[in-house]
């Protein structure tokens, strides 16, 4: 599905930050479009295609992720690890299709093509609760999505690092204090 090594190194440890980038931003940039109409306009098309890159970025970093995973000792933390990280995909197909939706709701170009086919209720009303409904759950969305994010990298470092790294002043290498 991907790529698994990257000049010699697993490709996970490399894809992983295209990651931990790309959905946290995505869901800063779907947060100011809902919340603040003058980002909304500056930023168009940039935050959809943020969210979409993001959310292929996702597979491509969990299949290397599980290659990685059958070639090392798979301890509980990276059973956790990888649980977590399925979930993320979830949560950045999410954040791409709210962006989209609302980028498709606010763009002229495509509401003058749907207009015509769009019921006669009473517009206005409809779409301010359209817009305040989704506008919550794009950021409920987004927030859920850079949890998940921090959850899945603290996991993994957990994972990588627990018991290797020496934790208290009296375990300390002596010259590295």
């Amino acid at each position: 599905m991907g790529p698994t090594v990257v000049n010699g190194l697993p490709a996970h440890v490399l894809l992983v930050h295209f990651v931990v980038v790309l959905v946290p931003l995505a869901s800063l940039l779907l947060t100011l479009a809902v919340c603040w109409p003058t980002a909304r306009v500056r930023l168009g098309f940039l935050t959809p295609l943020i969210a979409f890159i993001a959310m292929v970025a996702v597979p491509l970093t969990s299949h290397s992720g599980e290659w990685l995973a059958h070639r090392v000792y798979r301890d509980p933390l990276i059973l956790q690890h990888m649980h977590l990280g399925d979930e993320l995909l979830i949560w950045s197909a999410a954040t791409f299709l709210l962006a989209a939706v609302w980028w498709g709701l606010h763009s002229d170009r495509v509401m003058r093509r749907l207009r015509p086919r769009l019921p006669r209720i009473d517009a206005l009303t409809a779409s301010r609760a359209v817009a305040v409904t989704l506008a919550v759950v794009a950021v409920v969305v987004a927030v859920g999505a850079v949890v998940q994010v921090y959850r899945i990298g603290d996991s993994g470092a957990q994972a990588a690092w627990h018991g290797r790294v020496p934790t208290g002043q009296s375990e300390a290498t002596p010259g590295l204090r």
